[in-house]
């Protein structure tokens, strides 16, 4: 379904994203914070704000950090109103581009945005202009070697747990969920002594877009340059290139 592999993009962050600690707790603080205003500061009874909090204490978030969010969320104390925004546009070679943030100066997030498109070679679009290219999905990964259950045994658990696909790649068992069964396959293979290395709702391209090794090389600095952004917390895109380049990403 990916076409190539998700995890190996995130193995490759992994150090860089270590290196900005901060930044990653924002970020973190800032998913806390929605999925609480939407759905109530009880992780027990808000499946979203449940998830944002497991993220969070993956990275090493302090829980004081975690409770702060949560109460700034329910008014119990003051802090900024954030909202929830996707931005959408085409990269270098016509590769298509989207971008979640969370802000509270949505006009400072725009012009931000559309400051890094324009900058390396793409354009920021309509709403709608690039949704339709990708599919959003459940996604988990579990990696063989933390795990003795060969392949065909994973694939059973999963499927019967209600996932829609798996693959195996880079030593790893990628598996897809529609986004209304997620907490119910990712429950059930943790309970069936799983250990998951991510586990998240994301946006999965339907096709990719191949693009020469200059474009790849544009491509890598736009994705960089919105991924620095404070207010970005996500970058979905449907590059394919070669793997040199790919390891950039």
């Amino acid at each position: 379904m990916a076409g190539h592999s998700k995890w190996k993009n995130i193995q490759r962050r992994k150090n860089a994203q270590d290196a900005k600690r901060g930044k990653i707790f924002m970020k973190h603080a800032k998913d806390i914070y929605i999925a609480a205003k939407q759905g109530g500061g009880d992780p027990e009874m808000n499946a979203s704000l449940r998830l944002a909090v497991e993220k969070a204490k993956s990275d090493n978030m302090p829980n004081e950090n975690i409770d702060r969010a949560i109460k700034k969320a329910t008014g119990d104390l003051d802090g900024a109103n954030y909202e929830e925004l996707t931005y959408e546009g085409y990269g270098p070679g016509g590769t298509a581009v989207m971008v979640e943030v969370l802000t509270d100066n949505k006009n400072r997030t725009a012009s931000e945005v559309r400051h890094a498109f324009s900058k390396n070679g793409g354009n920021l679009g309509e709403n709608g202009c690039v949704a339709f290219m990708f599919n959003r999905k459940g996604y988990l990964v579990i990696d063989q070697s933390k795990t003795d259950a060969d392949e065909d045994t994973v694939m059973l658990e999963a499927i019967e747990a209600g996932a829609e696909e798996m693959e195996t790649v880079e030593g790893a068992y990628e598996i897809y969920t529609d986004p209304e069964d997620f907490q119910n396959v990712k429950s059930t293979l943790e309970e069936s002594g799983f250990t998951l290395e991510t586990a998240e709702i994301t946006m999965i391209p339907q096709t990719l877009s191949q693009v020469d090794e200059s474009d790849g090389n544009k491509m890598v600095k736009l994705v960089h340059m919105l991924e620095d952004m404070e207010d970005v917390q996500e970058v979905h895109h449907n590059m394919d290139a070669d793997e040199a380049i790919m390891e950039q990403i």
